[in-house]
């Protein structure tokens, strides 16, 4: 079949990718440092994710669903997999099948993995004060984990991307837990988590979010290297006279004569209208701003000021998470996963 090259492109950086972890790992102190790869390793591609991490010696992941963990077969040898959503009666098959551990999340699962499993590890997630995901604290503190193969008691914290006093509180209450509930080991920190000290580590941190270049608290700012570098090909440049308008609205109208250049990529690849008015691309090193709306996959840029830029060539987006963040109002998070499969994904 022949190939045919896409108009757009995210280029990944595999040396800044386990850089992160290794940072986030020595922020863990004793614990290990496992990684979310959820939601196709947050729109990297959980594969090659899984690939570079387990070659830096990352050896827990975990994925949401039984469809995610299906598709990274076959694991690499020494790599655990854990599959956050549990196990429901459609997933039963692939739990049994599969070599990735559920996370029991209610009593019902409890009972279906505690009838089917054989025996085998599982892990167990108790809420101590998200109400999401979860057994309730008396539910797993009174004898419903009983003769169960606990692997890895988990909880999620809530707020620890903010200095807030639910931080403690469940860090008691998972202490707590650790006392009165038998597992191999035990988990409560995120990537926020990380950050917020020696303390919420405990046997293993889970971090997702600054794996991959984000932001989850002021202690990680100036830590964390950019992994997503979106690009988009140049389709056409054009001149705009002064006192033309361009795209959707007539929302930008150009104040003198203008070059401008059109990209192919848009809001059907990830890339939103709350854009318009913040956002830019570079071309070696010169600057283009966003001008006009965002449309479905077409945006263009203000050129003037480039130089000999034109059809074919490429630009790199503006792309650093939490400045985006702050400028577009998306969550770091939204921004990762929100890239489109029309990206193509390329690791350098």
């Amino acid at each position: 079949m022949m190939a045919i090259p896409s108009p757009l492109r995210l280029r990944l950086d595999r040396d800044a990718l386990v850089a992160n972890w290794r940072w986030l790992a020595a922020q863990s102190g004793t614990a290990a440092c496992g990684a979310a790869i959820k939601a196709n390793g947050y729109g990297l591609g959980a594969r090659e994710v899984v690939r570079h991490l387990a070659a830096a010696g990352c050896r827990d992941f975990f994925v949401a669903t039984w469809a995610e963990a299906a598709a990274l077969m076959p694991l690499p040898e020494t790599v655990s997999l854990s599959v956050l959503h549990g196990i429901g009666v459609s997933d039963m098959v692939a739990a049994r099948t599969l070599p990735a551990r559920p996370v029991l999340n209610s009593i019902d699962q409890v009972a279906r993995w505690r009838e089917a499993g054989e025996g085998r590890p599982c892990d167990v997630m108790v809420d101590t004060g998200m109400n999401r995901l979860g057994l309730r604290i008396d539910e797993a503190g009174g004898g419903a984990l009983d003769g169960l193969n606990v692997e890895t008691l988990l909880s999620h914290l809530a707020s620890a991307d903010e200095d807030s006093d639910q931080n403690a509180r469940q860090l008691a209450a998972f202490r707590e837990l650790r006392r009165s509930v038998p597992a191999r080991r035990y988990s409560l920190s995120n990537s926020a988590g990380i950050c917020l000290g020696a303390d919420y580590a405990f046997d293993l941190t889970r971090p997702g979010l600054a794996l991959y270049g984000g932001t989850p608290r002021a202690e990680a700012r100036g830590h964390l290297r950019q992994v997503v570098h979106p690009e988009a090909l140049v389709l056409q440049r054009r001149t705009v006279r002064a006192g033309e308008t361009v795209g959707y609205g007539a929302a930008w109208i150009a104040q003198r004569d203008s070059r401008i250049v059109v990209a192919n990529m848009g809001y059907a690849d990830g890339y939103l209208r709350c854009h318009a008015g913040s956002g830019g691309a570079t071309w070696h090193g010169h600057v283009l701003p966003l001008i006009g709306r965002v449309s479905m996959d077409l945006v263009a840029f203000d050129a003037s000021d480039a130089g000999s830029i034109d059809e074919g060539d490429w630009l790199t987006l503006d792309y650093e998470l939490s400045a985006v963040s702050a400028a577009s109002g998306l969550s770091q998070y939204e921004l990762l996963t929100g890239l489109g499969a029309r990206f193509e994904r390329r690791w350098v």
